[in-house]
């Protein structure tokens, strides 16, 4: 195959008639990081709720957490977004649906990928917390209680500090997924990085160096984050907990 490379295309004109399609590219990774940073904070603080609700001693609790995270592990993400976009207004009363249609751009893409996005995360941040809390010796919640805490200050100041630190290796692969996910809110309209690419090689034909340079991008946004959460893992790992091992390097 015969593909003549040019890699100036990005220092042309992009047809907004202001930006460059360096410049257009650079805007969609603004919104990607905006987009996944909101989600996984969402989903990180709704998922924490819901792990602890996966293994508190309410049955209720339990069997509420248990239905969320089946419902949103189990649809796919396409799914969850175009719901989230298309019948979400039109199931809120009738002002708020309006105010939701009718909220100008990219914030009316935007919000409803948030939700999306949160909301799916929460249900595997769910699961992973659950496993690291179930990962930890009984005897710490029944020692926390023979010492005259409640079940909520127990999980406060006993079991999630440890547990997180335990989690934080699939915590980190579940940022680097929403980073990663983000890409299908292109399919609502949101112009995030894939989408931004997508549209330069539509208008520009250089389908290659469009995609070549996405690659690129996910894979530093990426590297970043794996860097900044083993910095994280080795500050924060308890001896004798899964994971110390990495802050002395073994």
């Amino acid at each position: 195959m015969n593909y003549n490379w040019n890699w100036s295309i990005f220092l042309e004109m992009s047809p907004d008639g202001v930006h460059t399609f360096l410049e257009t590219i650079l805007i969609g990774v603004g919104w990607t990081l905006a987009l996944a940073l909101t989600a996984w904070v969402f989903s990180l603080l709704l998922g924490s709720c819901l792990g602890v609700m996966r293994t508190a001693s309410s049955r209720l609790a339990n069997a509420v957490g248990a239905t969320y995270v089946e419902i949103f592990r189990n649809v796919p993400l396409l799914v969850q977004m175009f719901l989230w976009y298309f019948v979400l207004p039109e199931l809120l009363p009738h002002a708020w649906g309006l105010a939701m249609k009718q909220m100008p751009q990219p914030w009316g893409q935007f919000l409803p990928a948030v939700l999306c996005l949160g909301f799916y995360g929460s249900a595997r941040v769910a699961e992973q917390l659950r496993a690291g809390i179930q990962s930890l010796p009984r005897g710490q919640f029944q020692a926390g209680t023979a010492l005259g805490l409640t079940e909520t200050q127990v999980y406060r100041y006993i079991i999630l500090p440890e547990a997180y630190r335990i989690v934080l290796p699939p915590l980190t692969s579940e940022f680097m997924g929403t980073i990663k996910y983000s890409s299908v809110a292109l399919t609502i309209g949101l112009l995030e990085l894939t989408g931004q690419t997508r549209s330069m090689a539509e208008f520009s034909f250089h389908i290659f160096e469009a995609f070549t340079a996405a690659t690129v991008i996910y894979l530093i946004l990426n590297g970043i984050v794996v860097l900044g959460m083993r910095l994280l893992e080795r500050h924060v790992a308890v001896p004798g907990l899964i994971g110390a091992a990495a802050k002395n390097g073994r």
